[in-house]
């Protein structure tokens, strides 16, 4: 999956397309009540460890399946956002009040988002992974919580919790079209030169196996933004380098989640503070060889899990990089990273990514191989990387961003 950036007289048909569009959206955008949209910061599991960074070399020319978001001129704007609210929110079996004010549906297990995808109709839902990968060592000891289900509220048998996606929600992308997809930027080693589309980077990335079945990583969390001020768990996929397939959450068809307690986009606690207790949370990512799933594990539990069949040459093959750190996504350089801090400041002060594992060809958790650093922009934003006996391969990562108005070198 090569992340190539479109020519220049092909994004600029593309913005004149869209122009007119985009004037509209703004207009309606303005009778929203809502606060201004905060600019994200991301700790990186997010996007899968296998999104983040299970990237294969080969593109794919697939792009069938994948539901659309962009509606034809006909309907109103307003009409669009209802029918895509309509098409995302399942019937719920039962719904919670989360005290951050998200509302929670538990919706059929059969019923969730995934379903939607054609290549899934018939599918039948692995219920747990045949087998997970050996080798697993320094796990973190917190256990997580989410904020719906603090006091103990669970969803019925048989059923999923989702958080239900508000008009707000939908207000805050730029179009109904890119509602939860993420633009081209995302880094791969051998062709990031700098920021790339409103993305800028402080990552790690591991080249030096063949073949990587999964990864392991322990994730120290530090409040980020996610419209509201707080840290959510998240995950992103795609097979086409971010072009038109893959979605966050559960927001289009794609991962299909088979565990109860978790809400993907859910808020979570307790997370670090700068100076005081530090938080850390495991994540694994592997692909199961009986069905050739790509599992996601949180905090020692199964999620669920990317279907084979939505990829290309992750259904039959592995990945060839994999890659760990910290994402600004804003067009504004001034935003901190991590903790907000460089890793210079060390344990306690920057965020830290620890116990880095991958996956091989027999099951195996090991460390990686080859860790190449990717910080474009170096006086905003760094990452280091060592090891250790008690942590095994780790990252430091993060920044206070650029000093508004300055001089940025690239690397």
């Amino acid at each position: 999956m090569h992340l190539q950036e479109l020519p220049h007289t092909a994004r600029s048909i593309e913005l004149k397309k869209k122009k007119k569009k985009k004037k509209q959206f703004n207009l309606i955008k303005q009778l929203v009540d809502r606060s201004t949209m905060a600019w994200r910061r991301r700790a990186w599991l997010v996007t899968l460890l296998l999104l983040v960074a299970l990237f294969s070399s080969s593109r794919s020319s697939e792009v069938g399946g994948e539901a659309e978001f962009e509606a034809e001129a006909g309907p109103s704007l307003r009409q669009q956002v209802q029918s895509l609210l309509k098409r995302l929110n399942k019937p719920p079996l039962a719904t919670f009040q989360s005290p951050d004010g998200d509302i929670i549906d538990c919706v059929h297990i059969s019923k969730q988002p995934a379903f939607d995808h054609p290549l899934l109709k018939d599918h039948i839902i692995q219920m747990r992974p045949s087998m997970e990968p050996s080798g697993l060592y320094g796990e973190a000891a917190h256990p997580i919580t989410q904020t719906w289900n603090q006091n103990g509220e669970e969803c019925p048998d048989n059923s999923i919790p989702i958080r239900r996606i508000k008009e707000e929600d939908v207000m805050r992308a730029t179009s109904v079209a890119t509602f939860s997809k993420k633009t081209h930027g995302s880094p791969h080693l051998d062709h990031l030169k700098g920021p790339t589309d409103n993305h800028h980077y402080g990552v790690a990335s591991a080249t030096g196996d063949a073949n990587y079945y999964g990864t392991k990583v322990t994730i120290n969390v530090y409040p980020t933004i996610y419209g509201d001020g707080r840290t959510r768990l998240f995950i992103y996929w795609t097979r086409d380098a971010y072009n038109r397939t893959g979605c966050y959450n559960l927001a289009c068809s794609g991962f299909i989640q088979t565990n109860k307690q978790f809400v993907l986009g859910g808020s979570i606690s307790p997370v670090s503070s700068y100076g005081g207790t530090q938080y850390e949370y495991g994540y694994l990512v592997w692909k199961d060889r009986a069905g050739g799933n790509w599992w996601l594990q949180v905090q020692g539990i199964n999620v669920g899990y990317w279907p084979s069949s939505i990829f290309t040459r992750l259904r039959t093959g592995v990945a060839n990089s994999v890659q760990w750190g910290g994402e600004v996504y804003s067009p504004k350089i001034t935003q901190p990273m991590g903790s907000g801090h460089f890793p210079v400041e060390g344990f306690g002060k920057a965020a830290y990514m620890r116990t880095i594992q991958v996956v091989d060809s027999t099951n195996h958790l090991n460390a990686p191989k080859g860790v190449g650093l990717i910080a474009p922009l170096p006086n905003c934003y760094k990452v280091t990387t060592g090891s250790s006996s008690s942590w095994g391969t780790y990252i430091y990562h993060g920044g206070p961003g650029c000093p508004q108005n300055s001089q940025v070198e690239v690397m």
